[in-house]
């Protein structure tokens, strides 16, 4: 397991295949276009509307949310038959695991052996529930395998495993050697996994938002109206892993019981196989999906031009349709709502606060025991490297997975009970809830470092002896509090609100679907012809759906989270792009410090106002801006020469 080899599919498979991509595309990609239209309309609508107020106090971090690169040797389950051999493997920033004979053949630029993207996977350090789930793929033939077949898994070398398992992937068995190798690999694999995962829900561009709205729409028309964890990765994964859950009853039914071997040998097969199809049709996505973007260029700019000038009288058209299509509908809408959503509807709304709740109350008491412990450095007479790697670690604490475990250890806590209370309304989505919850985390405690530093940097002056600044520092810890408090409370009640809304939506729709439709009125399609694609029926009808559904959601809101003072964020709020960050470390500036305590007069110093820069001979020169690396911290005086020499810390990989 682990090496690619000859793909076990014919030509006549691969045809089929083949066949199966284009009719999803010719299928998916009318509903694409059509909710592009929308998306632009929606966008055009919110610019020209009268603008909320600022949703959020904390300085919006610029710094890209990032993988982690990690590397190291582990031992691998690979070839054929397989067999556990030494490897060298490099977790890449993008998200994608590469696996190489040895170390020198990366560091010398050589090929991999393999690489997968992280898109789907979960991470297993048990090697008996990987067992388990082994046995249970192949359930028919598991009898008799321990004394037909040897099985490798058995023999693992070491006993710190981890296992990656996707339900349409080959599966992926390492081992290290140490308990801290297996728990820092497993970080880094999670953390790469949800970055990959949540690429475009973290989007607001109109066509990512049209793109999920697309494959929404999509699925109902088969019939699926519910939510789940389908639409997690890049589009190009998206569409893959809609096709394999309409081929895999196929695939079981008619491959299955023809394949070679017994018990897990035969389960390893099974995920080759399914890899084989997975990699066909993620290739056959791919390449018509890059056929299309030219035209998806051409037709958002197209619908830029034609939707603006005439926006006011496409809303007033909407409004007009929406209106009697409510009038029509009103009735069966109210009665769904309150027998099938409101008597769960408290229990979910209860259950998403606890989750969001206890993961930013954990995300502000890891905040203010670094700022604490950060002040406890500065006071303690610090030498300046020391001090420089402290700034440097309350920075990168966002990107810390180590620290940052503890707030997303908080997410998944009620992962299970809440997937109990959404699964009869047809939503299997928890994992994707999870990693938006350990997103918003990530957000704001980068908000919050970001925002600290900036105001500290404006605070503290060369004038201030040690413990003048720290006293500074601490009315700034206040204010940085205070703002985190604001904006979690406004993004929690955003969250949740999305979140119900993915959850009862669906489920709503699929409950009056297609009663209530038969009964809109009949000449609507005739009064949006004039819309070109921007106004439809059904998306107008969803509209009002979401709509009245939303107004039982604002309802509960209050009684769980109260009476709200703070303005709910504007659409695309949670989603909006990380942009890349130019200079974000900002040091903590110091000058006199006593000249008994070693002579060692800091000060820190910012990039982004020159002016301290020029105040005296002590102060530190202005310096490159990076958004990698952080700017050394100048001793003054008798130690600015040797400090002058120091290097800047990289990345932790």
């Amino acid at each position: 397991m682990g090496g690619r080899p000859s793909s076990p599919l014919d030509k006549r498979q691969q045809q089929h295949l083949k066949d199966q991509v284009d009719a999803l595309l010719k299928n998916f990609l009318p509903s694409y276009r059509r909710q592009l239209a929308a998306s632009v309309l929606r966008q055009i609508s919110r610019e020209l509307g009268p603008q909320e107020p600022a949703g959020c106090q904390l300085m919006r971090s610029k710094k890209l949310p990032r993988v982690r690169e990690h590397r190291g040797p582990l031992t691998q389950l690979r070839g054929h038959p397989p067999r556990w051999q030494p490897t060298f493997c490099v977790l890449r920033g993008d998200g994608r695991l590469e696996w190489f004979n040895r170390r020198e053949e990366y560091e010398n630029g050589g090929k991999p052996l393999g690489s997968t993207t992280l898109t789907g996977y979960v991470v297993l350090t048990s090697q008996q529930e990987y067992l388990r789930l082994l046995d249970t793929l192949c359930p028919d033939s598991s009898e008799g395998h321990a004394q037909e077949e040897p099985d490798p898994l058995q023999d693992m070398p070491e006993s710190f495993p981890l296992f990656l398992q996707h339900p349409y992937r080959r599966h992926l068995c390492f081992s290290t050697a140490t308990a801290e190798m297996q728990r820092a690999w497993k970080l880094a694999l999670q953390g790469g996994i949800r970055l990959r995962g949540t690429v475009l829900q973290r989007s607001s561009a109109p066509a990512a938002r049209a793109f999920l709205d697309a494959v929404r729409m999509y699925r109902q028309h088969q019939g699926h109206f519910g939510d789940d964890d389908v639409t997690l990765g890049s589009d190009a994964e998206v569409l893959t892993a809609v096709l394999m859950q309409e081929l895999l009853p196929a695939l079981c039914s008619q491959t299955a019981p023809s394949l070679r071997g017994t018990g897990r040998a035969r389960a390893w097969v099974w995920t080759e196989l399914l890899d084989a199809v997975h990699a066909a049709v993620l290739a056959g996505v791919s390449a018509e999906l890059r056929a299309f973007q030219p035209e998806k260029d051409k037709l958002l700019a197209t619908l830029e031009r034609t939707i603006r000038p005439d926006v006011d009288q496409t809303l007033r058209l909407r409004a007009q349709v929406a209106g009697k299509m409510r009038a029509k509908i009103q009735g069966p809408l109210e009665s769904c709502l309150r027998r099938e959503v409101g008597a769960q509807l408290a229990w979910v709304t209860q259950s998403l606060q606890s989750t969001v709740g206890a993961t930013l109350a954990a995300v502000r008491t890891l905040l203010a025991q670094s700022i604490d412990r950060l002040f406890r450095h500065l006071r303690g007479n610090p030498s300046g490297a020391r001090l420089r790697r402290e700034v440097y670690s309350f920075g990168e604490m966002p990107w810390d997975l180590e620290l940052m475990q503890m707030c997303y250890r908080e997410a998944e806590q009620n992962k299970e009970r809440l997937g109990q209370l959404v699964k009869p309304f047809g939503f299997l989505g928890t994992q994707s809830l999870v990693f938006r919850v350990q997103d918003l985390a990530q957000q704001l405690m980068a908000d919050a470092t970001a925002t600290f530093l900036q105001l500290a940097d404006q605070c503290l002056t060369v004038a201030l002896d040690c413990q003048q600044a720290v006293q500074q520092l601490e009315k700034v810890k206040g204010r940085v509090l205070k703002k985190f408090q604001y904006d979690g409370d406004a993004m929690q009640r955003r969250f949740i609100r999305e979140c119900l809304v993915r959850v009862f939506l669906p489920f709503v729709l699929g409950q009056l679907e297609p009663r209530c439709k038969r009964e809109l009125p009949e000449d609507q399609g005739d009064i949006l012809v004039g819309c070109g694609q921007a106004l439809t029926v059904d998306g107008i009808y969803e509209d009002v759906v979401q709509g009245v559904l939303l107004q039982r959601i604002d309802q509960e809101l209050k009684k769980v989270l109260g009476a709200s003072d703070v303005p709910c964020a504007p659409d695309g709020f949670f989603d909006a792009p990380w942009e890349q960050e130019g200079s974000v470390l900002l040091y903590l500036k110091y000058q006199t410090w006593v000249a008994f305590k070693n002579r060692n007069l800091l000060c820190l110093s910012s990039p982004m106002r020159n002016t301290e820069a020029k105040r005296g001979r002590g102060a530190c020169p202005r310096l490159p801006r990076s958004s990698t690396r952080v700017q050394p911290l100048c001793l003054l005086r008798e130690h600015s020469r040797a400090e002058s020499s120091s290097t800047s810390t990289p990345i932790s990989s």
